[in-house]
């Protein structure tokens, strides 16, 4: 039986992801750039020199330029970017796995924005039947049976020593109509969504409502926090992620790997651990932080960034390339716009979010995916239920009534 609410089309605040709050009013779209993995060029270079011809300092990111507020009319912004985890795979020469369930969406997008007088309007797929947002019931690209039995195969590569810890992702679509647009930001504002934000274009969107950095840079230093660990936000849950053996274990292999990630693009001896496995609040869940930093190498640019930290290792494994060629083999379809990067690049800060929690539209689909970590101490049913615990918020904001603008 289809989802069928009601209701009156709201206004949505115009907002690229992690674009500065007091220039949103005023920003219009400059310039864009979309294109898929699979194309003649490199991803990471591709969008470090579109982005250098619009003026922004991604040629050397130790050498961050200023945006003041009050910027002039026609000032370049920043742009809101999105890079999906096939063009990551393409930067470091891994294999992209199976085709994106979702092919209307570009693998690598930068819309530059310039300060103006008329904000442009967020683009998605056209609207359709305004007088209510219908949602069907959500098909699986994969039965719970299949999922586990792909556990079990990450296991058995993890028993063969071929690779430590790998994440593995399922996905799920619905038919739609109405308007995706109000639903996508819905999503945006569940509670613990640090890279809420939405970007579309021509016959696609996504909305992110993503909790965990993939990379930032301020002032010469990068940031990575990345999250493994899940349980349900109770006391007793709170308890259990803290004592438990595996969830540590597995989340301490992975900040090993984002040490060594920006150790490549780092200044000797500068990378540390500033937190390790802090709790932290994501919806209805508790899940497990930490955050590595170091000093930026001179000369390190955008594209040398990309190629360290793309795709996420939180959501890839370790070691990195034999988890991501483990992963082409296990996962039923293409990620898309998941387990990605999603944010914003300045003249002042770049600041990416990972895209987990994160849905997209076609012109006929609502798509989502989720995980999580494989390590030999994983049980199949309960990684299945873990997955199935990290999309339900997305699928209850997807569904439920958009609210009157007041």
């Amino acid at each position: 039986m289809r989802q069928i609410h009601p209701y009156v089309v709201e206004a949505l605040p115009f907002a690229p992801p992690g674009a500065p709050a007091s220039c949103v009013p005023r920003l219009v779209e400059h310039d864009r750039l979309q294109c898929r993995a699979d194309g003649p060029d490199d991803p990471a270079t591709l969008l470090q020199e579109f982005l250098a011809g619009h003026g922004l300092p991604v040629r050397d990111l130790t050498r961050p330029g200023t945006h003041p507020p009050d910027a002039p009319t026609g000032t370049i912004c920043g742009a809101a970017v999105f890079v999906s985890a096939a063009a990551g795979a393409r930067m470091v020469g891994a294999p992209a796995g199976p085709a994106s369930p979702a092919p209307a969406v570009p693998d690598l997008v930068a819309v530059v924005y310039r300060h103006g007088d008329t904000p442009t309007p967020p683009a998605g797929p056209a609207h359709r039947h305004p007088a209510g947002w219908q949602l069907d019931p959500w098909t699986e690209s994969w039965t719970p049976r299949q999922h586990a039995d792909a556990v079990r195969q990450a296991r058995d590569a993890i028993a063969a020593g071929d690779i430590y810890q790998v994440n593995i992702v399922g996905h799920a679509a619905a038919r739609y109509a109405g308007d995706p647009l109000p639903a996508l930001h819905r999503l945006t504002r569940l509670p613990g969504a640090r890279y809420g934000g939405t970007l579309g274009g021509a016959g696609w969107a996504i909305g992110c409502a993503s909790p965990e950095t993939l990379v930032e840079v301020t002032d010469g230093r990068v940031h990575t926090r990345p999250i493994k660990g899940t349980r349900p936000a109770t006391g007793p849950g709170r308890r259990e992620l803290l004592e438990s053996a595996k969830e540590r274990a597995e989340h301490v292999m992975i900040v090993d790997l984002e040490r060594n990630d920006l150790a490549r693009i780092a200044r000797t001896g500068t990378v540390r651990v500033d937190q390790l496995y802090a709790i932290r609040r994501w919806s209805d869940l508790w899940q497990a932080e930490s955050t590595v930093s170091a000093a930026l190498a001179d000369g390190c640019g955008l594209a040398d960034l990309l190629r360290a930290v793309c795709p996420g290792g939180s959501v890839t494994g370790a070691p990195k390339l034999s988890a991501l060629a483990r992963i082409a083999a296990l996962e039923p379809v293409g990620r898309g716009a998941s387990m990605g990067g999603l944010g914003w690049i300045g003249p002042d800060r770049l600041d990416l979010g990972l895209t987990i929690r994160t849905a997209a539209a076609d012109t006929d689909r609502i798509h989502v995916w989720a995980g999580g970590g494989i390590t030999w101490g994983s049980d199949p049913a309960a990684e299945v239920a873990e997955a199935a615990a990290k999309s339900g918020p997305v699928r209850a904001a997807l569904a439920g009534p958009a609210r009157r603008a007041h």
